[in-house]
C-alpha cells in the first residue's frame, strides 16, 4: 500500500462536520471557528512500548490515541470538534491500519469528531494526535485557578489502568521490582485461574481504552475552579495544580476511588501505591468550592459516574497523602515521569 493510499484509507473513514471547510488532502486544513467560542488545543504522542504494550490490538492503540487527547479536552471543559493524525510505521499494514482506524473511528463518531489532516511516514510505531476543541470565552478549566479550601475531586475509580500493567509485567518478569512493597493479591490455587484471569481482562480494558470524561468536564464549568487529567499518576498531576496555584493539598489514601476488580486483585498498601503514583487512568481530578458539593454529586447522577470527594487544597507547596492515622505516607516515587528510569 502506497501512502496515498494509506491516507485515502483514512480520509474514507473520517467523522463529515458542516464547520470542516476543507479537509484531509491539501496542504492544510480549513475549519470554521463559530462565533463566541475560544480554541482549545491538545496534543499527545504515543509510543510503542512506552504508551501501549507492543501486542496491543490495533483497535485499541486507534481507541487510545484519541481517548488521552479527548480526556485533555475534558480537563479543559471544552466539547470536541477536529483533529490532525500523524502515523508512523514499520510497515504499510492495511489490516493493522483497518483495526487501528476502527478504534479510533468508534470514539471519534462517539464525539462528533471530525479527522481533518495528518501525516504518515516510515518509522517505529508511534501516533501522535492533535486535536482542538471549543468552549465559550473565559469558560475554559484552569490549572492555576485552584482555592485554599477547595474540595478535590475526582471521576471514575483509579489504579485499574495501572494494576493491569503490573501484571502483565510480572507475567514477563517475576522478578520485577515492585513499586511498593506487595500486599496479598489473588491466589494461585488450582480452580481459582479463570475468576483470576476474568478480573485481568476487567483490568486490562481500562488500560486499553479509557473513557475519557468530555461530557462531566463540560458541565464543570462555572462549578469547578481548576481540572487536570489523571496521566501520570493523581500525586504528581495534583501536584501539576498546586504549582500553578501557589497551594498545596491533602490527600485521603483510604478515600481513593477503587474499582471491585481492584480491591480483589490487590490488597493495600500496594493497591494504594497503583490509585497514588501508577497513572493512566485519564480520569479527571478538579477543585471545587465545598459548597458545589451537591452540584457535584447531582453530575455524579445524571452521568452514571462516581464522582469522589479525595482531599483538600490547603495553603503550601507540596500535595500530602495522608493514612488513616494522620501520619504521611511516603511514596517511592511521586508518579510517571519521561526521561527519568
Amino acid at each position: 500500500m502506497a501512502e496515498f493510499d494509506l491516507i485515502d484509507r483514512i480520509r474514507a473513514r473520517a467523522v463529515v462536520r458542516d464547520d470542516v471547510v476543507l479537509g484531509i488532502g491539501d496542504d492544510g486544513a480549513v475549519l470554521q471557528v463559530p462565533p463566541g467560542r475560544q480554541l482549545v488545543v491538545a496534543t499527545d504522542t504515543l509510543n510503542s512500548g512506552v504508551h501501549f504494550p507492543v501486542d496491543t490490538a490495533p483497535a485499541d492503540i486507534g481507541w487510545k490515541a484519541l481517548a488521552v487527547n479527548l480526556s485533555d479536552l475534558a480537563a479543559m471543559g471544552a466539547e470536541p470538534a477536529w483533529c490532525t493524525l500523524s502515523l508512523s510505521l514499520p510497515e504499510p499494514d492495511e489490516q493493522w491500519l483497518d483495526g487501528f482506524l476502527d478504534g479510533f473511528g468508534e470514539l471519534a463518531t462517539l464525539h462528533g469528531l471530525a479527522l481533518v489532516g495528518g501525516d504518515t511516514t516510515r518509522g517505529p510505531l508511534s501516533i501522535s494526535v492533535t486535536l482542538h476543541g471549543l468552549v465559550e470565552p473565559g469558560r475554559a478549566l484552569r490549572r492555576d485557578a485552584a482555592k485554599a479550601g477547595d474540595d478535590v475531586w475526582v471521576t471514575g475509580t483509579l489504579g485499574d489502568a495501572a494494576a493491569a500493567l503490573a501484571l502483565l509485567q510480572e507475567r514477563h518478569t517475576p522478578a520485577l521490582a515492585m513499586v511498593c512493597e506487595a500486599g496479598p493479591m489473588l491466589p494461585a490455587a488450582a480452580g481459582q485461574e479463570s475468576a483470576a484471569r476474568a478480573l485481568h481482562e476487567q483490568l486490562q480494558a481500562r488500560l486499553d481504552r479509557p473513557v475519557p470524561r468530555v461530557a462531566i468536564g463540560r458541565t464543570l464549568q462555572g462549578i469547578a475552579h481548576a481540572a487536570i487529567d489523571l496521566s501520570d499518576g493523581l500525586l504528581s498531576d495534583l501536584g501539576h495544580i498546586c504549582a500553578a496555584s501557589g497551594l498545596g493539598a491533602e490527600v485521603d489514601l483510604d478515600a481513593l476511588p477503587a474499582s471491585a476488580a481492584l480491591r480483589d486483585a490487590f490488597q493495600p498498601p500496594r493497591r494504594h501505591a497503583l490509585q497514588a503514583i501508577g497513572g493512566d487512568d485519564y480520569e479527571l481530578c478538579f477543585t471545587a468550592p465545598p459548597k458545589m458539593a451537591g452540584r457535584i454529586e447531582t453530575i455524579a447522577a445524571d452521568a452514571g459516574v462516581p464522582i469522589t470527594r479525595i482531599g483538600r487544597i490547603v495553603p503550601g507547596d507540596r500535595v500530602r497523602a495522608l493514612q488513616p492515622d494522620g501520619q504521611d505516607w511516603v511514596p517511592p516515587r511521586t508518579g510517571y515521569t519521561h526521561f527519568q528510569d
